[in-house]
């Protein structure tokens, strides 16, 4: 049973080397990179090697071919160019691969004493003379039929494995498919591998698309057709949008599948009719989950609009001037309507932009309902949102994953329509964050009579994932809402209050422009240093977080660099690399497991997804402060507490010294590094550059081109994304 690595090279040129492979130091699953340690079969000498290597795993024998190189930071090492992996010869590596726990039921006790008692024999004894297994002490007839059965079932996967690998399938992914269908993955892909790509998370369209036609399956053929279609609506929700015009569905899945638009056309007609996909409007289509939201978000609106209020009986106007004499001055006439509004209405919107005092009205407003005992739930998308909130309100406020407590086991929230949440009123902050299907769970969970206020910005970002929930239901004008439009921070001097009003104006002017590092002011809490090329960008960069901004503020002082964009000099993937060599060059590296970083202790990282089982969320930042080298697991930091990563799950951190601008919504910095470049023209939007500016407590410095600054401020598209919602809701409240 072999596997070799056709496409890196035939082989015949080159150093050879075999051995068994003893440590993985480092694997990418999407490029299959690895970094590992081979003990040769010749010289038993452990080597150093790079390169290619899909599917390894310890304990395999492996012969490579490829050159030797020198890395100037870990010295020498084999760079693999071919290789061919086969089960272990030597008494060795048969004891290395079984002790490693790769076969259930031997783990390294057995091991030893398997290959104590069989030698070089032995695999071959565990696949057709099982029953000598017996002979070992310890191994009676249930125990080595479990053995027998284990190493079937694992030779079966390893086909199936190899079949995945040689269609580009990565490893992680390939151990999902037979976890979902065992020794049968390859006959499931053989046959309907559009069905798989439906099923799998992770196993897009693309690779199931490749795989199909290598298998003969025809370009035009309906399974094939029908497969593009749904992922390519699947792409636009991708995109952030909930909705899909006909003629924009068809011309993009036609451009995909080079087919004609006319048989997409028939195709569509079919899928409606088994209702993969919802006609929401005449010509405007929607995945059957995400019409379901929609709906569910109107629907839920209008129960709370339309429910007698379960608050005590409230005497507005003497609960203004309580707490305007509270809070020590007069609220302006848009202030106090905002408080009128949230406790006379069931549901209420207040949105505003920095400076506008959004934070004076939620802290009267909490104010007022617990003097009259009222339960008020105050919650926010993200861990920064919730805990500036309770600060700021001085009460408590949690994420709204914790709030609806998720449950792994049942693949949903706790609370819901038939468990609703308890709670007189519910203040949502940064509801700009608010995503169709976050919207719909939080809206269906909340108690009948139930006060609900969103707080936002409007002209932040949209939600990461798909939606526009707070800026269509202000656009359905069937809601209640205050927009605090008057900037009450001016008289404290903050420029980047002015600014980010002046970016929402259109207003193109950067701010003050230092064309030298040495001419960045300190006192000066928003600046741009010049620094047009990107090269020179990153450089800047480096340098203010390394040595000015330390110099400036002290050490402990915490500051985020964001940028617009993944790639390019000045991209986030090469900030995070280089300022990693600058800030943390001494870090112990830690076991890299199938993450694409090589961490070190000390690294700031940031939580990439949502883990309900550890409590930690998609955008949660952290520290790695420790790690065990023996079981290869890190220990990472999150707001107070401390959170264990085994190598498997390296995937779900990525690396915080640089973070994308959505990434950082809902969360507060005191200083905010912004390069803006023209490479990055892509994604330079009014609303990204309002909501970089707008993270920073003290200081902003933008670094870049000016010119860029300007482009970003005059492009007005981020905000525009085709949903349904705005037409729910005025059906729901007609």
């Amino acid at each position: 049973m072999e596997r070799t690595g056709a496409d890196a090279g035939d082989g015949r040129d080159g150093t050879t080397l075999r051995g068994v492979l003893e440590r993985i130091v480092y694997y990418n699953d999407s490029t299959h990179y690895c970094v590992g340690e081979l003990r040769q079969d010749k010289s038993r000498e452990t080597v150093s090697v790079v390169g290619p290597l899909p599917g390894v795993q310890c304990g395999e024998t492996l012969e490579l071919r490829g050159r030797w190189t020198t890395h100037r930071e870990y010295g020498r090492q084999f760079k693999a160019e071919w290789f061919r992996s086969m089960l272990p010869a030597t008494v060795y590596g048969i004891r290395k691969y079984l002790g490693s726990g790769l076969v259930p039921g031997i783990g390294k006790t057995y091991a030893e004493k398997i290959v104590d008692r069989f030698g070089a024999e032995t695999l071959r004894v565990i696949d057709e003379e099982s029953g000598r297994l017996r002979e070992v002490e310890g191994i009676g007839p249930k125990r080595a039929a479990e053995i027998k059965k284990a190493w079937d079932t694992q030779r079966a996967e390893r086909s199936v494995m190899m079949f995945l690998q040689q269609h580009g399938v990565s490893t992680a992914l390939s151990k999902r498919l037979i976890d979902r269908y065992g020794a049968g993955a390859q006959t499931m892909l053989r046959n309907h591998p559009y069905e798989v790509a439906r099923a799998v998370p992770g196993i897009g369209f693309k690779t199931a698309d490749r795989i199909a036609l290598n298998l003969g399956f025809a370009n035009d053929s309906p399974e094939r057709l029908d497969a593009g279609l749904v992922f390519t609506l699947r792409s636009m929700e991708d995109d952030g949008h909930t909705a899909f015009p006909r003629e924009d569905a068809i011309a993009a899945a036609a451009k995909l599948l080079e087919c004609d638009p006319a048989r997409l056309a028939e195709r569509i007609a079919a899928l409606l009719e088994e209702k993969t996909i919802i006609e929401a409007e005449p010509a405007l289509y929607q995945l059957p989950a995400t019409a379901r939201a929609e709906t569910t978000i109107a629907e839920h609106f209008t129960r709370l609009a339309q429910v007698r209020s379960r608050l005590p009986p409230v005497k507005i106007d003497a609960a203004l001037a309580w707490a305007q004499t509270r809070a020590g001055f007069a609220f302006a006439p848009e202030q106090a309507e905002a408080v009128r509004r949230a406790l006379s209405g069931t549901v209420s919107i207040l949105t505003g932009g920095p400076g506008t005092g959004k934070t004076t009205i939620l802290r009267a407003l909490v104010s007022i309902l617990s003097a009259k005992k009222v339960r008020v739930v105050l919650a926010a998308p993200t861990g920064r949102a919730a805990q500036r909130m309770s600060e700021s309100c001085r009460h408590p406020a949690s994420t709204l994953h914790r709030l609806l407590k998720f449950d792994p086991a049942a693949g949903g929230f706790v609370h819901d329509a038939t468990n609703p949440l308890k709670g007189d009123c519910f203040i949502i902050d940064e509801a700009s964050m608010l995503d169709t299907r976050m919207a719909a769970a939080l809206l269906q969970a909340l108690p009948g009579g139930a006060h609900l206020v969103l707080v936002g910005d409007a002209d932040q970002l949209p939600s990461v994932a798909a939606g526009n929930v707070l800026h269509d239901a202000l656009a359905s004008r069937r809601i209640a809402s205050t927009a605090l439009t008057r900037i009450y921070r001016q008289d404290e001097d903050s420029s980047i209050v002015v600014v980010a009003h002046r970016i929402l104006a259109g207003d193109t002017r950067p701010p003050p422009i230092a064309r030298m590092p040495d001419e960045i002011d300190p006192e000066r809490d928003i600046q741009m240093l010049a620094a047009p090329q990107p090269e020179r960008c990153l450089e800047a960069v480096r340098d203010l977080c390394s040595a000015r901004l330390p110099r400036f503020f002290g050490k402990n002082m915490e500051f985020q660099v964001l940028a617009p964009m993944h790639r390019g000099v000045a991209g986030i993937a090469n900030l995070n690399q280089t300022l990693q060599q600058t800030l943390n060059p001494h870090g112990t590296p830690v076991a890299a497991g199938r993450a694409a970083f090589l961490f070190r202790v000390g690294d700031r990282v940031l939580q990439n997804r949502n883990n309900y089982d550890k409590g930690v969320f998609n955008g949660d930042l952290g520290r790695i402060v420790g790690q065990d080298a023996a079981k290869e697991e890190i220990l990472v930091r999150f707001e107070g507490e401390s959170i264990v990563y085994k190598p498997e799950e390296l995937t779900e951190l990525i690396p915080a010294y640089a973070v994308t601008v959505h990434k950082a919504q809902g969360s507060e910095f005191p200083v905010v590094v912004l390069p803006l470049v023209r490479a990055h023209f892509l994604l330079l939007q009014r609303n990204l550059l309002y909501t970089a500016v707008t993270r920073a407590r003290r200081k902003v410095i933008l670094v870049g081109d000016p010119t860029a600054y300007a482009m970003a401020v005059r492009n007005t598209s981020g905000n525009e994304r085709c949903t349904d919602l705005r037409n729910k809701l005025s059906l729901a409240f007609a």
